[in-house]
């Protein structure tokens, strides 16, 4: 799940990512923003998920995907959009255009 805070005086957008699996054990956020670099997400105990927070610049779109226990790739399943990548997967879209 994605939320979205933006700001009156930054041309930035606070994304949380939030991200459930029944075999989680760890999990990753893997992402255009990140240089592709898997960044570990915390658990949250009382929301039994685990969660991240990303300042990313306004009115851009970005590409990204979690890894489960480092070998299970999945997309958030309330994304803004999905695209096709070169693995013969998607991958999960994030926009930060202010609606």
């Amino acid at each position: 799940m994605l939320s979205k805070r933006f700001f009156k005086t930054k041309d930035e957008a606070e994304v949380t990512f939030e991200f459930s699996h029944p075999e989680a054990e760890k999990v990753q956020l893997v992402a255009e923003f990140t240089d592709w670099q898997p960044v570990a997400m915390k658990f949250n105990k009382k929301e039994r998920c685990f969660k991240i927070k990303q300042r990313l610049p306004n009115d851009k779109q970005f590409h990204f995907r979690y890894l489960v226990n480092d070998s299970i790739w999945d997309n958030d399943h309330q994304a803004d959009d999905y695209v096709p990548n070169s693995f013969g997967s998607e991958n999960s879209i994030v926009n930060t255009q202010r609606v």
